[in-house]
């Protein structure tokens, strides 16, 4: 084993596939790309964010109590990191990068129609907000696109590099404990 600076651990932990967070805060759409985050529980189902003063959509999610998580795939990486690169203070990034809104049905943040998925969330719990920067949301509804044929997810590695999910292992039949939760 060589010992790694501790700092780089959520370069091993990484929570999950880098996604993209839609807020509308005073008629202003915009959005986000987000690589920290973490399911939190089933029922109700809890998704942890860390979305900082650092970003615009900081503001809009305190104002608001909503958005929604996109999940790209690997066909916009490069547009996600562009994203993520310039402000919604100043860029309709809509706009700029050729993404086309959809109305949510219970929020006021718009899906986005390129994305395999959109999770509409409400704020549940702020109260780690001034500590960690941290967001408790609630799934309220979720969509998803059956007939994209490009599915497999990005993700952040840590220094500008991503990975691509692969193969898809079905051990459905050996997850006899928590069988109640899935399918």
């Amino acid at each position: 084993m060589k010992e790694v600076p501790a700092f780089e651990a959520y370069r091993q932990l990484e929570p999950g596939p880098i996604v993209l967070v839609t807020t509308r805060h005073n008629g202003k759409p915009n959005i986000m790309t987000m690589g920290f985050h973490m399911m939190i529980q089933h029922a109700p189902p809890l998704i942890g964010c860390i979305i900082g003063p650092w970003d615009h959509s900081h503001c809009a999610l305190r104002a608001t109590g909503e958005c929604v998580i996109a999940i790209p795939t690997v066909d916009l990486a490069e547009t996600v990191v562009d994203i993520g690169n310039c402000s919604g203070d100043t860029v309709d990034k809509f706009e700029r990068f050729g993404l086309t809104q959809q109305p949510a049905r219970t929020v006021a943040a718009p899906l986005i129609k390129e994305c395999l998925v959109n999770i509409e969330c409400r704020v549940a719990d702020t109260s780690l907000v001034e500590a960690y920067n941290l967001f408790i949301l609630e799934a309220e509804r979720l969509w998803i696109d059956p007939i994209r044929k490009e599915r497999r997810t990005l993700h952040h590695r840590g220094d500008g590099s991503f990975c691509a999910d692969g193969d898809v292992l079905d051990l459905h039949e050996r997850m006899v404990k928590w069988r109640h939760l899935s399918r």
